[in-house]
This record gives C-alpha cells, sequence and structure tokens, in this order.
C-alpha cells in the first residue's frame, strides 16, 4: 500500500473554528490515502505500516487555496500601486494574453508549479485563461505534481481586449464543451471546474449557457463577487432589477444552492448578499492580500461567520504576491484588526485559530472531507520543522503554529503529502 503508513510528530489540526486538537509526539495513521485518526501510541492494528519519524517536527493538514490566478503568477509583486479595474487593464489581460502562446505558457507554468510544490498548499481552486491548449497543458502540469485541484477554462465574451475576449457566447461555449470532453476521466487529481471570470466580461447568453452545462456536467462553479466598488456598481447597471451583486448571479442559477460555488472576495457584500451566501451555501474564497494590494477593501469576515457563510481562503495570485497560504494566514488576521479599527468595532478580530480553520477545513470542505486528520478524511499534511523558529523559552504546540503563521517559509516545509501521496 505505498499511500499507507503512520507519521510521527507533534501534531495539530482544527477540531472547530475556534479550538485547535493538539497531540504531542503522536502518531497519524494514514490507510490507502485516509486518515485513521491520530493516537498516542501506534495501535497493534498499524503496527505492519512503515513510520516515518519526524520526532521534534509539527505535522498539519495541508493548505487550502480557494483562489488563485495561474497565468498571473509570471508578474506577482507589479502594479501593486493601482486598483482592481485599472490594474486588470493595464497588468492582468496583456500578460493573460500571452498564453495563446503554448511556449510561453509552459515556460510560465513550470516556474508556477515549481513554487506550488515546495510551498505547503496542498489542494488549489485555479483560474486559467481561456486559451484551450495551454488551460489543458497547466491540468498535465498539476497532475504531475501531485497536488490536488480544480482548473477553470475561463469564460469571457464582453467587456474584454479584443486579444481576451472570445467571439461569442456560443463559441466559448463550444470551446468548454471541447475542454470538458477533452478533460473529462483523464486526470485522477485534476478536474474541471466551470469559471465565468465574472458577470462584466460574460453576457447574458454565454451565463444561461454555462448553467446549463452545469447541469448537464454536475460541474461545481467559480468566480468572483463584490471585489470592487466601482466593479459592483457596473454590475447594477448590467443587470437592473436585481437587489445585489450575488442576486444577479442567482437570477442566473449560478448561485450555490444544488451548483457547489466558490466565490472570490466578497469585500462589499452588505447584508442582502450575506444572506444569499448563507442560504446558498456559497463559498466565501477571502484573499485579504489582494484586497490590501489593489485597494479594494477588507471583507467582512467576521460577519460572514457569524452568517453561517462558508470561508476559506485564497492567495489571488497575483493581486496577492504570495502563493502560500500560510501568508493568506497572517494576512487575514491583519486586514481583520484593520476592519476592526478602522470600519466597525463590532467585527472582532480573527485569531490564528481561526484562520487555521479557515485554511484547512473551511476551504477543504469544498473538496470533500478535506482538512482534518479525523478518521475518514483524505490525508493532506505538511511536516514542518520549526527548530530555527523556535524561541529560547518553551513554546507550546499553539504557539508553535503561529510562529510557523507568521514566520516560515518553504525551506520549513520537509515533507508534503496530498491524498496520502508525498509531493514533496
Amino acid at each position: 500500500m505505498e499511500n499507507s503508513f503512520a507519521l510521527r510528530g507533534d501534531i495539530c489540526y482544527s477540531e472547530s473554528l475556534t479550538t485547535l486538537s493538539i497531540h504531542p509526539n503522536s502518531y497519524l495513521v494514514c490507510v490507502d490515502g485516509v486518515s485513521a485518526g491520530v493516537h498516542d501510541s501506534l495501535p497493534d492494528e498499524y503496527k505492519h505500516l512503515p513510520v516515518i519519524n519526524y520526532e521534534g517536527h509539527l505535522i498539519t493538514p495541508g493548505l487550502v487555496d480557494l483562489h488563485m490566478h495561474a497565468p498571473q503568477f509570471a508578474f506577482r509583486g507589479l502594479g501593486m500601486d493601482l486598483e482592481l479595474l485599472e490594474w486588470l487593464n493595464t497588468r492582468t489581460f496583456p500578460e493573460e494574453a500571452k498564453y495563446a502562446d503554448v511556449t510561453y505558457a509552459r515556460a510560465a507554468y513550470t516556474r508556477l508549479i515549481d513554487d506550488l510544490k515546495n510551498g505547503p498548499n496542498t489542494r488549489l481552486g485555479v483560474f486559467a485563461t481561456l486559451h484551450l491548449p495551454a488551460t489543458l497543458m497547466l491540468m498535465e502540469m498539476l497532475e504531475e505534481s501531485g497536488l490536488v485541484s480544480m482548473v477553470g477554462k475561463v469564460n469571457m465574451d464582453r467587456n474584454s481586449p479584443d486579444n481576451l475576449c472570445e467571439a461569442s457566447a456560443q463559441q466559448s461555449l463550444a470551446d468548454t464543451r471541447r475542454w470538458l470532453g477533452e478533460t473529462a476521466d483523464r486526470f485522477a487529481n485534476t478536474t474541471p471546474i466551470l469559471t465565468p471570470r465574472f458577470i462584466p466580461s460574460c453576457s447574458d447568453e454565454l451565463l444561461r449557457g454555462i448553467v446549463e452545462l452545469q447541469k448537464e456536467c454536475n460541474l461545481p462553479v467559480q468566480s468572483h463577487l463584490s471585489e470592487n466598488q466601482s466593479e459592483v456598481d457596473w454590475v447594477a447597471e448590467l443587470c437592473p432589477g436585481t437587489s445585489c451583486y450575488g442576486d444577479a448571479y442567482r437570477n442566473f442559477g449560478l448561485f450555490g444552492g444544488e451548483v457547489p460555488t466558490i466565490m472570490a472576495h466578497c469585500v462589499w457584500s452588505g447584508e442582502k448578499e450575506t444572506a444569499l451566501m448563507a442560504e446558498g451555501g456559497v463559498f466565501v474564497a477571502h484573499c485579504p492580500q489582494s484586497n490590501m494590494n489593489l485597494s479594494s477593501g477588507i471583507a467582512p469576515v467576521r460577519r460572514f461567520l457569524n452568517a453561517g457563510v462558508r470561508v476559506g481562503l485564497g492567495s489571488d495570485m497575483a493581486g496577492g504576491c504570495h502563493n502560500s497560504i500560510f501568508r493568506a494566514m497572517s494576512d487575514a488576521v491583519q486586514a481583520s484588526k484593520l476592519r476592526w479599527r478602522l470600519v466597525d468595532s463590532a467585527d472582532k478580530p480573527l485569531t490564528v485559530e481561526e484562520v487555521f480553520y479557515l485554511a484547512t477545513i473551511g476551504g477543504g470542505s469544498f473538496f470533500g472531507k478535506v482538512g482534518s486528520f479525523e478518521p475518514g478524511y483524505e490525508l493532506d499534511a505538511l511536516v514542518i520543522d520549526d527548530r530555527p523558529l523556535l524561541p529560547p523559552f518553551e513554546a507550546g504546540i499553539a504557539e508553535r503554529l503561529a510562529r510557523v503563521t507568521y514566520l516560515s517559509d518553504d525551506r520549513h516545509i520537509v515533507r508534503k503529502f496530498a491524498r496520502g501521496r508525498q509531493v514533496k
């Protein structure tokens, strides 16, 4: 059994949003890629399994990036003085147009995959581009990496540059259908997700067609929601008669319910939109770094959690400059403190325990039973050598997790497993 083993070390995972399950010097058992739980000593029934000893190391679930743009990795760190819509037009769209060239796409995606393999993320929700060959290539490369991902061929047929705008809704849908046919049952760890970029770039006809594809193929959906105030105003003009941006998606049948849905950002989601997300089981991908970099604002994550909205974290590469969801965790805490101090004193800041939950089981649950070491969960795990980060005083596992959140980098991740298979 290639993906059956036990890891020994200092184990930590989320028991609930606010509570850590902590197990010093214990055994995490993996059987056929699935967790068989954490044990103080190795049970007799598992003593035939190989034990990988990482005594003194921290072992946590792998982290989940619910929202990233793969083609944007190439220009990360550029244009961070711009707001969202200007940044899209001057940086993002010109770069994404380059992915019509498969040679360029391969060079750029190779660098991305190398970065992802070395980092802490084991699950990914990925926007590609509208280009079929480059999107298929990305999916092949992610499959080879061992990471688990949902990848979307982007749909956009209006309000986009000529070289990044599909000729018509019919052409966009035909290309999407072809892409789905070419990826059907092709990969073990890489699956398609329908990806209308956002309402301003998708005609009504295209959105109606995506709904039909969703029903036919039973696929999840990812898009953007209420990231920037100008974007929200634009959607109100494009979709008169709707109560909010989310209501526009809902009118097309793309806002949760029977459709597993990720909506990125949700910075300007008001009470009505929040209630619709909670009602439909929509997942919010909170991307704090890009919220700050692109001057979008600070998402009301505490309000989402209080309302029962399902929340995970995203890097939003390259609105966020760093792929690591550890960075998103620390940024989420810092952004929530700014919101509490500057926007709404009723929004209590997030804690490290809470953002760890969002980074693991919070986003992981979009993929199924992912993000925990409870028995029956798919085994995604990180082995972190945090010894160089230890303070001169004795630190408990919760304190060590906080130090890793704020201070670690890829060098501290010595092993990484996705579905029980070693990635790093």
